[in-house]
């Protein structure tokens, strides 16, 4: 049995929630499915799936397999779609969809930069911080900062997003400079209330045994905001401490505007990704722009430049 049409069965099966409409879809009988499932777990010596007469559940091992699946099928059919367009030129039209403060700094200026490489292309770039439905909404690519929900979307890691605590001088010397996050309850921290990657808190990294374990923590003070960049502004105004990414305050930390507190607690960077539905077949233009963003995010030369 072809291995890779058995990764694409599981994949089908599991974005899809069933085996009868991961069948539908392909137009083959639902026993078929269940045989390349059975195959695949098989050779793989692991279960995948949690089939029952009403629901069909991932296992632990099975979430992990379908990321990298999705990973491995779209390399596959950008290879192809590389090797069939040969010279023929990306065409038709492109929307984008990004974060508003990141894709103001960060994406926007991009977009005529492709343009000029692609001039049969035309481009609509969406700037929200709400989270698109891609396919519903008839997006081709959503460039998002943070960790990534589970989902049928495919996503390509172009750069690391790391999070820090600053503040003004003027804050820290007129309130004092925290110690370990849980001194944070002491501060005027400033939230960003509509940020999906602060639902969970701020992450820090902090000592655990013979090691390290991230933990979350929801500090509280008077001011929170909806808006990125008027937090980055209270920020700057001195009025407390914030957690921001590097790429929004790395200028103004190099400049002496702003310091990083709590550096030692720093938790592992997430990513920011490009992701998009997954597709039988990419159009180029597609394609073209994501290997364009990942050609310029993954240069520090970028970050450090805007």
């Amino acid at each position: 049995m072809d291995k890779l049409k058995q990764l694409e069965s599981f994949v089908s099966v599991a974005t899809r929630g069933s085996l009868t409409a991961a069948a539908k879809a392909e137009g083959v009988a639902p026993a078929i499915m269940g045989r390349r499932l059975d195959a695949l777990e098989e050779r793989l010596g692991v279960k995948l799936l949690v089939r029952t007469t009403r629901r069909l559940t991932l296992t632990h091992e099975g979430s992990a397999f379908l990321e990298d699946c999705q990973r491995l099928l779209a390399d596959v059919a950008n290879a192809e779609a590389s090797v069939s367009a040969g010279g023929v030129k990306a065409s038709g039209h492109l929307r984008v969809t990004a974060p508003a403060g990141f894709g103001r700094r960060h994406v926007a200026p991009l977009v005529p930069r492709f343009r000029e490489l692609h001039a049969d292309v035309t481009i609509s770039l969406n700037l929200s911080d709400r989270v698109v439905d891609l396919a519903g909404e008839g997006y081709d690519c959503a460039v998002r900062v943070g960790d990534l929900p589970d989902s049928s979307l495919v996503s390509v890691r172009m750069a690391d997003n790391r999070r820090l605590c600053v503040a003004t001088p003027d804050y820290l010397q007129r309130h004092g400079t925290p110690q370990h996050p849980n001194d944070l309850a002491r501060f005027d921290c400033m939230t960003l209330s509509s940020d999906a990657s602060q639902v969970r808190g701020w992450a820090f990294r902090v000592p655990k045994g013979d090691g390290h374990e991230v933990i979350h923590l929801r500090p509280g003070g008077p001011l929170d905001c909806t808006d990125g960049q008027v937090l980055h502004d209270w920020c700057l105004q001195g009025y407390g401490i914030a957690w921001r990414s590097t790429w929004e305050v790395e200028s103004e930390i190099q400049s002496g505007r702003l310091v990083e507190v709590l550096a030692e607690f720093a938790a592992p960077p997430n990513g920011i990704y490009a992701v998009f539905p997954q597709r039988k077949h990419m159009p180029v233009r597609v394609r073209l722009w994501i290997e364009f963003l990942k050609q310029h995010f993954g240069q520090p030369e970028f970050w450090r430049g805007t």
